[in-house]
Formats: structure tokens, C-alpha cells, sequence
């Protein structure tokens, strides 16, 4: 009895969250899945049969495990090195089996846990924000700048050019707070829409979809193939994948949904379970991440029904058409996709907003927003998480020291008091002696006086 009440009401919280918005925001994440799985799908690095299967399947998994729309998007790095220097498809695997078997160790011994803990939110919030930004920056870049005939002429295409970014763009923002609209279903129904009319009518010979019965098959990297996967882009994208995939995602899920008790350990421990299966088949190496959740929450997702749903499309897509789904993926409109991936890398640096509490100090502020801009920063710069992160960490200490010399305390929680004295009201920036601030009683600058009470700033899910 007890377990078929838990079914009915499962079935009860599937059906109420099974709307448009949900539907639409299941697609928030293509922007960045569809291009690197086709370019190493049509070059034979993965096996696409596999990766959508895969895919799918932990989509369902962790959509039941964790409740929320979690992402299940590519290890970037892994992607674009394997792209950029020819690796095998045992290279590939080995690289992502070796990224997850180092998370898994760390989140089966809660070592993850100690990561999280002494990390500054502030250096959190500048990885959200430079990652945000690196994925603008990609839609350009990696899509938009790669359209054949953006502006008309004689090879002008139709269905992929700049006027329909444009256009896209301009319905995305004008529609930015209709969350009941699904904008992103809308774009993605009519790309395919598109890549269905030009496979059919083209002139060029390509595999067109084929239907029938198509299942992973073993893929076992040898030692050699192992190491040089490591090599080559494992230690590039492990920084990416602990930090970005577990610890900032861990943070915007607290933003996001703070009745959810979502930990980084459950979702290390997640990360490495998946490539130990899918890896074996050929499949993409995957991981979670803060961009893809972003991305998904700002088309629409609010529960696990979105993610569930694209799970299942992609399992049933992987059995049915396998590897010949291929010859549509390959027709589908750069700029639909590229509007979706800047959308989607806008709303994770938008996270980098909160980077300190409403009570905080002028310094403090001050001092957090340095922090971000520096993580941020030289994630950029440098195309690397782990860059960001330790140059992050190094600023902070270096901030603690100064504080030090200076006599003044810092907390380790992000929150600097200038002053032991709590009836004065100090809002100067990093000066040992900050500014003291004189008013009226109704000044609009925060009080820090213990005993007044300031109210926190309300974000509602359609001004996110």
C-alpha cells in the first residue's frame, strides 16, 4: 500500500509538471550538446548510437535522483581537444573514464565536500560568470561566425543566416519574462522543421534517417589509449568538471531551488557513475554542469519532468535511427543554435549577480566583486577553469593577508568587519580607515547596526 501510494503520487507530480514550459526548457541545453556531438560523430570519435542512449538514460536517472532538471551536457574540453588534435575514440574514453574515476574518488570519500567548504563564494560566483561568458562568446564564435552567407548573395541560405538570429534574439528577450511561452521549443521545432526540408530536397548525398534497431556496442580503450586520453585532455578537463560541474552547479541549484538538498557529494558521486558505463560503449563523455541548468531553467524547466522527458526522446531516437539521425543533425541551423547557447551562457554569469549578502559592508562588496572579476577573468584569458580558480584563491589570500597587516578582521565566510564596534557604520572600500557615512535616520544605505534588519532582494522565476 505504502508503495503504490508513492507511485500514484509520482504519477500525480509527472502529469502536473508535464506542460509546454517544462517541454520547451528540456531544449534550454542544445546549444551546447548538438554541435560537439555531431562534429565528433561525422569524424567517427564517438559513437552517436551510444551517446544518445547514454545520454538519455542518465537524463531519466538523475532526473528522478535529484528532482530538478540537472543537465547532462558534454565535457567540453575533452570535446574540442579530441576535435582539435585527432584523438581515437579509445583516447576519448579514456579521457573521461579518468575524469570520472578522480571525481568519483573524491566524492565516495566526501573529499569533495572539503572543496566546497573552504572555497570563497566569491570565486564560485567568477567561475558562474566566466564560464557564462566563455559560452557567449562560443555562440559566436563556434556558430554564428561560422554561417556560410550570414548577410545574402548568391549562396545565400534560407534556412541559416543572421537574419534569423536576429530575429530570434529579438523573440527571446521580447518574451524574456513569459515563461509560459516556450520560446526554446518554438526555435528548436522550427530548425528541425528546417533540417527536415533541406535533407529532403537536397542536391548533396547524405544519409538520411533510416529506421530500425540500433544498441551500443563495446568500446575498450588500451592502456596506451588510456594514458594519452589522460594526457592530452583528462587533466585539462578535470578542473572544468569539479569545479564548474559540481561546485558551482551545487551553488545555482541553492539559488535556483533552495528547498532542494542537493549535495556535492551526490552529484561527484553521479558524475563518475556515468562515463564508468557509457564510456565502455563509445558514448561522449558526460558530465553535469551550472551552464546547461541555467540554460534549462531560463526556457522554462522547474522539475525533473523537462529532463525526463529529453530522456527519453533521446533513448528512443538512439534505438530507432542510431547513427542515421545523424544526416538531419548535421542540417540543423547555426543560428537557432547559436542564439540558444548565448541565451543559455547568459543566464549562468547572471548567477554571478549575488556574489555577496544584502548586510554586507561597502568593503566587502568591494572586495567579493574583485574576487569574481579575477576568477572570471582569467578563466577567459586562459580558457581554463582551474587558471581561474587558483587565481581566484591566490587573490583572496592575498586580500586576507593585507587585512592581516592592516589589522583589520576578514572572515572566512566572505564578510570583512572593519570595525569590533557595533554602533559604527563603515562603508569605505579596502582603506584601513574607511569613510564613515553621516545621515539622516532614513538614509537608504544599509544598516549594519546589530538589531536593524534589511530586506532581501526577491527574485521570482519570471524576472530570473
Amino acid at each position: 500500500m505504502v508503495m503504490n501510494g508513492f507511485i500514484q503520487r509520482k504519477i500525480r507530480h509527472y502529469k502536473k509538471n508535464f506542460t509546454l514550459a517544462e517541454l520547451s526548457g528540456s531544449l534550454g541545453d542544445l546549444g551546447t550538446l548538438v554541435p560537439l556531438m555531431v562534429s565528433l560523430s561525422l569524424s567517427g570519435q564517438i559513437s552517436l548510437t551510444s551517446t544518445l542512449i547514454f545520454g538519455g538514460l542518465w537524463n531519466i536517472v538523475t532526473g528522478i535522483k535529484f528532482g530538478i532538471p540537472m543537465c547532462v551536457q558534454p565535457m567540453k574540453t575533452i570535446g574540442a581537444i579530441a576535435l582539435s588534435s585527432q584523438m581515437t575514440r579509445g583516447e576519448i574514453m579514456g579521457a573521461g573514464m579518468f575524469v570520472s574515476g578522480v571525481v568519483l574518488f573524491l566524492g565516495l570519500t566526501r573529499t569533495i565536500h572539503l572543496v566546497n567548504k573552504y572555497t570563497p563564494s566569491a570565486v564560485v560566483r567568477g567561475i558562474q560568470m566566466g564560464t557564462g561568458l566563455t559560452l557567449m562568446t562560443k555562440a559566436g564564435t563556434e556558430l554564428l561566425f561560422k554561417i556560410e552567407t550570414p548577410w545574402g548573395g548568391s549562396g545565400w541560405k534560407w534556412y541559416d543566416n543572421y537574419e534569423w538570429a536576429i530575429l530570434w534574439f529579438c523573440f527571446v528577450f521580447f518574451l524574456y519574462h513569459q515563461r509560459r511561452i516556450p520560446t526554446a521549443m518554438i526555435i528548436f521545432v522550427i530548425g528541425l522543421i528546417f533540417a527536415i526540408i533541406v535533407v529532403y530536397t537536397s542536391t548533396i548525398t547524405t544519409q538520411l534517417p533510416a529506421p530500425g534497431f540500433h544498441y551500443p556496442k563495446p568500446v575498450i580503450p588500451t592502456p596506451s589509449e588510456f594514458v594519452h586520453g589522460m594526457w592530452k585532455a583528462g587533466l585539462g578537463q578535470l578542473p572544468l568538471t569539479t569545479l564548474n560541474s559540481v561546485i558551482a552547479l551545487v551553488a545555482l541549484i541553492r539559488e535556483l531551488f533552495p528547498e532542494n538538498k542537493t549535495t556535492t557529494v551526490s552529484v561527484a558521486t553521479c558524475v563518475g557513475f556515468m562515463n564508468f558505463t557509457g564510456c565502455f560503449f563509445g558514448s561522449m563523455p558526460f558530465c553535469h554542469g551550472s551552464g546547461g541548468l541555467a540554460g534549462q531553467y531560463r526556457f522554462g524547466a522547474r522539475s525533473e519532468v523537462s529532463i525526463m522527458f529529453l530522456g527519453v526522446c533521446k533513448m528512443v531516437i538512439g534505438f530507432i535511427f542510431g547513427k542515421s539521425f545523424l544526416g538531419l543533425l548535421q542540417y540543423f541551423p547555426k543560428s537557432f543554435l547559436g542564439v540558444m547557447l548565448f541565451v543559455s551562457g547568459l543566464e549562468l554569469a547572471m548567477a554571478a549577480r549575488n556574489f555577496c549578502k544584502p548586510t554586507d559592508s561597502q568593503a566587502t562588496r568591494n572586495r567579493n566583486f574583485l574576487i569574481v572579476l579575477v576568477s572570471g577573468g582569467m578563466l577567459i584569458t586562459f580558457k581554463n577553469d582551474g587558471v581561474g580558480f587558483v587565481s581566484g584563491i591566490v587573490a583572496y589570500i592575498c586580500l586576507w593577508l593585507d587585512a592581516r597587516r592592516r589589522g583589520v578582521d576578514f572572515e572566512r565566510d566572505g564578510s570583512t568587519v572593519e570595525s569590533r564596534d557595533p554602533t559604527r557604520k563603515d562603508y569605505g572600500s579596502f582603506d584601513q580607515h574607511p569613510v564613515r557615512v553621516d545621515g539622516p535616520s532614513n538614509s537608504s544605505v544599509p544598516e549594519l547596526v546589530s538589531g536593524h534588519k534589511q530586506a532581501l532582494p526577491q527574485y521570482h522565476d519570471d524576472e530570473y
